[in-house]
């Protein structure tokens, strides 16, 4: 029997690699996504692969529409060539970046920006996947501890992810027939290069986060890859519709 495939976006750097290399341990194989820095990418896949699974890396700007189709196109043909099937079986959508910026200074632009990445791109990259999704698989989508408490400097951002927890719902609901499971799962504040490396940098923002939180340290990549790839394993096949908040408990 093969191996069951996951598709990470966002998958070369951060957390999203973090979640890839997660997902292989359990023993799926993985496709990726990066943006720019294909070495980056090249160096995931070789990390997967010498881990004994299979793994490939694509180019995708998520922030524009219109590349949705080809890039499926090249899934399509990567499902073949690599892993000698024709569908996969969890989509991870976790690209993104982060925009920090007051309500009454953020741009059109940079809402624009945080819509078509955050909302727009998963959206309709989860609903070009369907076809080549199987029966029985999932979708994990991202969130933010920020769409649940509210740290100003985030409006436009959180309100994206809000949008993401009510649209998985709805897609656990229509794509439950299929015995597709989708579920959201929201980090807290995290070490990584995220929005500029804010949480893991800024010492004082660090130790703010800490002690505003339950288990007293700020968040790690790896607090969070294990959790997304338990939820691409048969142990959450009675998972589903779930916001499920990664963050050592902050704010509560």
């Amino acid at each position: 029997m093969s191996n069951k495939i996951a598709l990470v976006t966002g998958g070369s750097r951060g957390l999203g690699k973090n979640m890839a290399i997660a997902i292989a341990k359990k023993g799926l194989d993985v496709i990726i996504t990066y943006n720019s820095k294909k070495d980056e990418a090249d160096a995931v896949v070789a990390e997967i692969q010498s881990m004994g699974q299979k793994a490939a890396a694509l180019q995708l700007n998520v922030s524009d529409a219109a590349n949705f189709d080809p890039f499926f196109a090249e899934v399509t043909k990567t499902l073949s060539s690599v892993f000698s099937t024709a569908k996969f079986d969890y989509l991870v959508n976790n690209a993104g970046v982060g925009v920090h910026a007051s309500f009454a200074e953020t741009t059109i632009a940079q809402f624009d920006e945080l819509v078509n990445i955050h909302f727009k791109a998963p959206f309709f990259i989860t609903q070009k996947a369907l076809p080549l999704l199987n029966d029985g698989g999932g979708i994990v989508n991202i969130s933010t501890g920020l769409a649940r408490f509210s740290s100003p400097g985030f409006a436009a951002y959180a309100s994206m992810k809000g949008g993401m927890e009510v649209l998985t719902k709805y897609q656990a609901k229509e794509l439950g027939a299929r015995g597709i499971r989708s579920n959201i799962v929201a980090p807290g504040a995290i070490e990584t290069d995220f929005g500029g490396g804010v949480v893991r940098d800024n010492a004082e923002m660090n130790k703010f986060l800490a002690s505003q939180t339950a288990l007293g340290r700020v968040g790690l990549p790896d607090d969070i890859g294990g959790v997304v790839a338990f939820l691409c394993t048969d142990d959450a096949k009675w998972v589903t519709a779930q916001r499920i908040e990664v963050s050592g408990g902050m704010f509560i």
